[in-house]
């Protein structure tokens, strides 16, 4: 991952943030002193997670303490991807990589034929796709004539050097996005891969790469989408009378409709309308006979005249709309919980949020899920 990626957590609406100008591979970002200070910013944490940061020398130490803690009797296996003998599985593919640039050669052409089917592409190989990975430093490597540099670094090498390295430290070669998941496949062979919607397609773009190396490729599934609500927000839902198909309605539309269907008077003034266009219809055909141009006249002054009505129409709506501010308080409640800031809870709400409150949680989860069911699950805390 970047740093920026993963160096903060939201929760309840507030930022959470450990800034550090550590570099490298971010696993072996060390939790040093600001790491502690940070530790003392969010005191409200699930001991968990306390306990996997304060015994940890490293991030990735305390990600596997707290994985393992959360999700070890489930039976997940944790692998470190830097391991030296791993990597040794992957040799040939990181020369072919450095030497022949084939990943991208394959990863272009199937890219080129997903869009031609209406596939956007989500990632886009380069001619090397590799990082060169030492104690504090994670930098791509590039080919510069008959050289391969090290960017923001002084290393340089020549292609029986660096084919040296491949042999003799294959764990100094961190594969970036495009051969990633060809690695995994490689280490720990998969029936089926779940993954969301971006990274669906982008598994889609390397299927060409798979091949080529002889590298079964798996079935792609979406994962699992879920919504957790709340009892207060369930309580809410229930007094506007709506169900669980009602939160995935347009919100605007839905007010619209219920404004006009408990209003107290015809917010449209259909009728004023129609008896308006009649009253101008009527009397520019009398007028006609006078003058034809007095037609063109009473249809200018009858769209004026609906013009006016409309703006009428708006302004009874908005009194209605102020009429039932709790209802419509309620919805915006309602959408914000679902989509705080106009994403999905599930991208934007910590885990912890709901941790907290309940460390069944995870167990109700599996309870629940189920990777052949492609459905939004709207789980619901009742009780």
């Amino acid at each position: 991952h970047d740093f920026d990626e993963i160096n903060y957590f939201k929760l309840d609406g507030k930022k959470y943030q450990w800034n550090s100008d550590q570099s490298g591979a971010v696993g072996d970002f060390e939790l040093e002193a600001s790491f502690q200070e940070f530790l003392k910013e969010i005191p409200f944490v699930h001991d968990v997670f306390k306990q996997a940061y304060s015994s940890s020398k490293t991030l990735k130490e305390a990600v596997r303490k707290y994985v393992h803690e959360l999700f070890g009797e489930k039976g997940l296996l944790i692998v470190d991807g830097h391991d030296a003998g791993l990597k040794g599985l992957f040799k040939e593919v990181i020369k072919s990589d450095l030497i022949d640039h084939t990943p991208h050669k394959e990863a272009v052409l199937k890219t080129e034929s997903l869009e031609t089917l209406g596939y956007s592409a989500q990632i886009f190989p380069r001619e090397i796709n590799f990082f060169y990975l030492d104690q504090g430093l994670r930098e791509r490597i590039e080919k510069h004539g008959d050289s391969y540099l090290v960017l923001n670094s002084d290393l340089k090498f020549s292609q029986d050097e660096i084919l040296k390295l491949v042999e003799d430290h294959p764990e100094r070669f961190s594969p970036n996005v495009v051969l990633r998941p060809l690695y995994q496949e490689m280490i720990l062979p998969n029936l089926a891969y779940l993954g969301g919607p971006a990274e669906v397609v982008y598994w889609l773009q390397l299927k060409g790469v798979f091949d080529h190396f002889q590298t079964p490729f798996p079935v792609l599934l979406p994962r699992n989408f879920a919504l957790i609500l709340s009892k207060e927000i369930l309580r809410k839902i229930e007094k506007l009378g709506w169900d669980e198909n009602s939160i995935f309605m347009d919100k605007e539309v839905w007010k619209k409709d219920f404004v006009a269907k408990n209003a107290l008077s015809d917010i449209q003034m259909k009728k004023e309308r129609e008896q308006v266009a009649l009253l101008f219809d009527i009397r520019g055909k009398e007028a006609e006979s006078l003058e034809k141009s007095l037609k063109d006249s009473f249809e200018a002054a009858k769209v004026r005249s609906l013009k006016i009505l409309d703006q009428m129409s708006d302004k009874l709506r908005k009194a209605e709309e102020k009429r039932h501010q709790i209802a419509f308080s309620r919805v915006d409640d309602i959408e914000d919980y679902l989509k705080p800031n106009g994403s999905p809870q599930e991208r934007v709400v910590n885990m912890m949020q709901f941790y907290l409150a309940d460390e069944l949680l995870i167990d109700k989860l599996f309870e629940n899920f189920d990777p052949m069911d492609f459905r939004m699950m709207v789980l619901k805390y009742e009780d």
